[in-house]
């Protein structure tokens, strides 16, 4: 079995319009939820081993606020398939991973983190800014996870959830 969290990017600013979208940072709002996300997984004993995120800004700063309260001591890896990425594109990364690690975070976008989080689950779910799916996945190597497998959706929670 391995465990999979799906982490949509703390709430972004649209105050610079001009900005390029991969640029725009987090609002005041993100910048609060995503230490609280950090220290939630903590609590909950679900520190990863290795996250794989979007290396759009608003990404790259959840990911170093939530490690601030997360107490992680594994991998990041800021992959570029991963800004505005599909479900596939989802997929294609994980099934890359290396079977050493039973815990991946992916922090990203949707609608493809939610379609991801659908395939996976077979629910239905939205993932809200700074929202949290946490899946137990039947399987033994990550290449072996297809859009057939079917997890175990263990908890969504939202930062207002914890707060």
């Amino acid at each position: 079995m391995k465990t999979l969290l799906l982490m949509r990017h703390a709430k972004s600013s649209w105050k610079h319009p001009e900005l390029p979208d991969q640029d725009r940072p987090l609002n005041k709002r993100g910048e609060k939820d995503a230490p609280h996300m950090g220290k939630y997984i903590r609590e909950k004993e679900l520190v990863p081993q290795l996250i794989l995120a979007s290396p759009a800004k608003r990404v790259t700063q959840t990911v170093d606020e939530m490690l601030k309260k997360m107490n992680f001591k594994g991998k990041v890896e800021y992959v570029n398939s991963l800004y505005l990425a599909e479900p596939a594109a989802y997929l294609s990364t994980l099934q890359s991973v290396d079977d050493k690690y039973e815990r991946v975070m992916v922090v990203g976008h949707n609608p493809g983190l939610e379609g991801l989080l659908q395939i996976l689950s077979g629910q239905v779910e939205s993932l809200p800014t700074a929202a949290i799916a946490h899946l137990i996945l039947p399987i033994e190597h990550w290449s072996n996870l297809t859009e057939e497998t079917h997890g175990e959706l263990v908890t969504r929670v939202k930062p207002r959830d914890i707060k």
